[in-house]
């Protein structure tokens, strides 16, 4: 009797866990496929066989959902605070117009206008490495 019910400990354990990894396995989308609240906040520019360009537009208030990130290069067309979120740290940026950023790429990350002003920027995607 006793084997039995370590065997069906066993089993709930297991079953938990790899529910636990499904809802972690998810993948999470690209920048263009995230949005906010179910409306899109990046839209595709430019795409060939070697990058892609989004523009990505924050009213205050918005931001964009969990969402991970290829090596990319950004730049601030109209700047404002945002609030970024990621597996680190929250820390809050006061992104300026005019100034870039660069990125190897991110597991993940989030982001929300919270300040006052729209935020619009770039984001350029390398698609293949020469």
């Amino acid at each position: 009797m006793i084997q039995r019910k370590h065997i069906l400990l066993a089993v709930g354990i297991v079953a938990l866990c790899a529910s636990t990894t499904l809802a972690y396995e998810q993948p999470l989308p690209d920048p263009l496929a995230a949005g906010w609240n179910g409306e899109k906040v990046c839209e595709q520019l430019h795409k060939d066989a070697d990058h892609r360009i989004l523009r990505c537009t924050f009213p205050p208030g918005v931001g964009h959902e969990r969402h991970y990130h290829k090596k990319n290069f950004g730049y601030v067309i109209a700047g404002g605070r945002m609030r970024i979120t990621d597996s680190s740290e929250v820390r809050e940026v006061d992104l300026v117009a005019g100034s870039s950023f660069a990125s190897d790429g991110l597991a993940w990350h989030e982001v929300l206008n919270v300040g006052e002003t729209t935020v619009v920027y770039l984001v350029v995607e390398p698609l293949r490495t020469r």
